[in-house]
C-alpha cells in the first residue's frame, strides 16, 4: 500500500539511488534523489520532503560521518517537522547512535533489507502527519513533561533523607550548594528544589559557570549594553537579570577563577547587576543554587576559592551519593530509562534478562547515573528484541576521566570537552558557530566532536 510520504534521498553512490529510485515509488507518492548534500537546503525549500534518508559519508568527507551529522543538524534547523533517517555502513553504527540522540528518527545499515528500510521510511512518514495533526494543547503537555528530567529518589536512607530536607528548604529562599561526582544528578535535583519552591512556575535558568570563558563571564551573567566591546552590537540581557523572579542555577561553580568570584559575590550581596558598559544598576530578585564535583572547603583553605562566597552560597548543603553507594536505585534508574528511550527511538524493549541486571547491579558506574543513563540509551538504539541481555552493554571497568572526575581533578580533555558540549548547547548544534566560537576549524571541530562522543 502506498504512502502519501515524499522521501528525498541524499546519497553519492549512484548504484544506490538507482536502487531506491526503482524500489521507493512504489510505496510513497514522491521521491526525490540527491547525489550531494549541496543541494539539500534547496530541496527542503522546494520540494518539502517528509523524511530524508541521508548518507553519512559523502566524497569530500575527512572525518567519516561526521558530515552526516553536520547535515542532520542542518535539516533539524531548516525544518524541524522534517524526519531524517540515516543511510550508515555498519562500521559507522556508532555515530548512527550519535545520530539518534541528536534527533534522527532512525538508521538503516547497508546493505539494506527491503521491507525494513521501506518499513522505517513509512513509520518516519507517519510520525510527521501525526505531528502535524496535533492540537496545541497535546503539544504544550508534551513539551511541558519533556522539558525537565523528573527525580527519582529511591528508597535508599541517604537519598529519603535528602529528600525530607528538600521538601523543607525549598519554599524557602534559602542559597542551596549541591555537592557530588559528576553525573549523580546534581542537576536533576536543583530543577526539583525549583519546582517546588514559589518560584515553580517561571523557568530556571541554567548557567555551566565552569563553560564560560573569562572574557565572556560579565556579559553572560550580568549583561551588556550595545558598543560596550567589540561585537557588542546590541543590549544582552544576562543570567541574572534573566533569573530575575525565578531561580539561577550555576553549576561548576568550583571553576569560576578567583577574581571573578569576587564580582559575582558582589551582585550576591547586593542583589543588584550592573550591565558590562552601563553604570546603572538593576535589581534582581532570584534563588541561587549552586553545584560543584569539587571540594570548596579545601579550595577555600588552598586560597583558590573564597571564603566569603563560600559562606554565601552554602546555606544549605546536599550531597549526592556516588550511584555504586545507591544499588537500590540502579534496576528502576535503569528501567526509567527503557521506556524513556523506547518511546523516543520506537523500540520493543521493555526490560532486562536476569543476567543483566546482575550486571548492572555489580556494575562500579564511576560515571554514575549518567554512565548509566547513556549506556541504556545506546542499547535501547540497537537493540533488535524486547529485552536487553549482557552483550547490548559495553561496560568499561574504570575510565581515567572519571575517575579523576571522582576526585573532583579535572584534565584538560575534560575542560575541552565541557567546553565543546556548552558550544554545541548555545548554537543548537550549528558547527559554524560552534567552530567559530571555539577558535577552531572546521575539521578539527568534527575530529573532537568524535572524540568525545558527541
Amino acid at each position: 500500500m502506498m504512502s502519501k510520504g515524499k522521501i528525498l534521498v541524499v546519497d553519492d553512490n549512484s548504484g544506490i539511488r538507482a536502487a531506491l529510485k526503482i524500489l521507493l515509488p512504489k510505496y510513497f507518492n514522491a521521491v526525490e534523489l540527491l547525489a550531494s548534500p549541496a543541494a539539500i537546503h534547496a530541496c527542503l525549500r522546494d520540494f518539502r520532503p517528509d523524511v530524508v534518508l541521508l548518507d553519512m559519508n559523502f566524497e569530500t568527507d575527512t572525518n567519516t560521518g561526521n558530515e552526516g551529522l553536520f547535515w542532520l543538524s542542518e535539516i533539524k534547523r531548516i525544518s524541524s517537522q522534517t524526519e531524517v533517517v540515516l543511510f550508515t555502513a555498519y562500521a559507522d553504527i556508532a555515530l548512527a547512535v550519535e545520530g539518534m540522540k541528536r534527533g534522527a528518527f532512525d538508521f538503516i545499515v547497508k546493505p539494506w533489507d527491503n521491507e525494513k528500510l521501506v518499513s522505517v521510511l513509512q513509520a518516519a512518514c507517519d510520525k510527521v502527519v501525526q505531528k502535524s495533526g496535533k492540537t496545541g494543547k497535546t503539544v504544550a503537555k508534551e513539551t511541558e513533561s519533556s522539558a525537565v528530567a523528573k527525580m527519582y529518589w529511591g528508597e535508599g536512607s541517604v537519598m529519603s533523607g535528602i529528600r525530607r530536607t528538600v521538601e523543607k528548604i525549598a519554599p524557602t529562599e534559602a542559597s542551596v550548594l549541591i555537592t557530588g561526582e559528576n553525573g549523580t544528578g546534581k542537576d536533576v535535583l536543583a530543577a526539583e528544589i525549583h519546582r517546588l519552591s514559589d518560584r515553580g512556575l517561571k523557568p530556571m535558568v541554567c548557567v555551566d559557570a565552569g563553560a564560560i570563558t573569562e572574557t565572556l563571564f560579565e556579559s553572560e551573567l550580568f549583561g551588556h549594553v550595545k558598543g560596550a566591546f567589540t561585537d557588542a552590537y546590541a543590549d544582552h540581557v544576562g543570567k541574572m537579570e534573566q533569573a530575575n523572579g525565578s531561580t539561577l542555577f550555576l553549576d561548576e561553580i568550583g571553576n569560576i577563577p578567583l577574581h571573578l568570584q569576587a564580582k559575582l559575590l558582589r551582585v550576591l550581596q547586593n542583589r543588584s547587576v550592573t550591565k558590562v558598559g552601563d553604570t546603572h544598576p538593576v535589581p534582581v530578585d532570584i534563588r541561587l543554587i549552586c553545584a560543584t564535583n569539587k571540594n570548596l572547603e579545601e579550595m577555600v583553605r588552598n586560597g583558590t576559592f573564597r571564603e566569603d562566597l563560600y559562606y554565601r552560597i552554602n546555606t544549605i548543603r546536599l550531597e549526592l551519593p556516588p550511584l555504586r553507594e545507591r544499588q537500590d536505585e540502579i534496576l528502576p534508574l535503569a528501567k526509567l530509562f527503557i521506556a524513556r528511550y523506547a518511546e523516543k527511538y520506537h523500540r520493543p524493549v521493555t526490560g532486562v534478562t536476569g543476567a543483566a541486571e546482575k550486571l548492572l547491579v555489580s556494575s562500579r558506574w564511576n560515571g554514575n547515573i549518567r554512565e548509566l543513563q547513556n549506556g541504556i540509551e545506546k542499547a535501547v538504539i540497537l537493540a533488535d528484541g524486547e529485552l536487553l541481555d549482557v552483550e547490548d552493554f559495553h561496560l568499561s571497568s574504570s575510565p581515567a576521566s572519571e575517575s579523576e572526575a571522582s576526585q573532583g581533578e579535572e584534565t584538560l580533555e575534560m575542560v575541552e570537552e565541557r567546553a565543546i558540549r556548552a558550544a554545541m548547547s548555545r548554537f543548537n548544534g550549528n558547527l559554524t558557530h560552534v567552530a567559530k566560537s571555539l577558535n577552531v576549524s572546521r575539521p578539527t571541530l568534527y575530529a573532537k566532536l568524535k572524540k568525545y562522543n558527541i
